[in-house]
């Protein structure tokens, strides 16, 4: 894979990182919905192994990446070296990469369909494990994107939870690019209080605020600690 993002400076990753927690602070101080502790997931796709360290040896811990393959290549060394390090699956997952996302990953926030929730039960069931899992829903209905349909979460939340038995922590989001978010936050936030889901992933670079202020447990912020994604060569992975 031939990407990975620019960086102006280990310096800089640190800085940048310490203004978006900065930023999380004063968006809970100014909300009553705010949780008291939100999570930040750095977002690492496309990132290469040196710039993550940085913020490993900084002393941040929680990360996401949106696809299996390019978090394998990554991920096993740096696990091995920071195993304190947790690691999200926030891309779709394919029914054919549940074995290996299962044994990578820490959390799953893409759960969106019957057959990929029947296979990561399968899989706890021969294996005994099984990584906490988020349902994600699709607010915008957007074809593009993966997630369960609003009018259908209740039916694959209950399924998931009570038929299958899986640990089904929370709820996932990506709002409509063009969108009003907050609508799309509060339709997330009412569907989690009526199964009692105590997590709520919520909000990117560009609107993570704003999710706070409706409740997001936890924010997944890229651009705004590692800068804009540029194609770079696969061997600097």
């Amino acid at each position: 894979m031939d990407t990975k993002a620019p960086i102006s400076g280990d310096e800089d990753i640190a800085i940048r990182i310490e203004k978006v927690k900065a930023r999380m602070r004063t968006a809970i101080r100014e909300s009553g919905l705010a949780a008291a502790n939100p999570m930040l997931v750095a977002v690492s796709k496309t990132i290469g192994k040196n710039p993550i360290e940085v913020l490993l040896r900084h002393g941040h811990k929680i990360f996401g990446e949106n696809r299996v393959q390019e978090a394998a290549r990554k991920w096993p060394e740096l696990k091995a070296n920071y195993p304190e390090a947790k690691l999200h699956l926030i891309g779709q997952l394919q029914t054919n990469k549940v074995k290996e996302a299962a044994r990578l990953f820490d959390v799953i926030e893409t759960v969106d369909r019957v057959k990929l929730a029947e296979e990561l039960a399968r899989f706890r069931d021969r294996n005994g494990i099984c990584p906490a899992l988020l349902i994600q829903v699709n607010t915008g209905c957007e074809s593009q994107k993966g997630g369960v349909a609003p009018e259908k979460a209740d039916s694959l939340i209950q399924y998931c939870m009570s038929d299958l038995k899986l640990p089904v922590r929370g709820l996932m989001c990506i709002p409509p690019v063009d969108a009003e978010p907050s609508l799309h936050f509060g339709l997330v936030r009412a569907i989690a209080l009526r199964h009692e889901l105590a997590s709520l992933s919520m909000g990117m670079s560009g609107d993570f605020e704003v999710a706070l202020a409706f409740g997001a447990t936890s924010v997944r912020v890229g651009s705004a600690i590692f800068g804009p994604r540029e194609k770079r060569r696969e061997d600097d992975m």
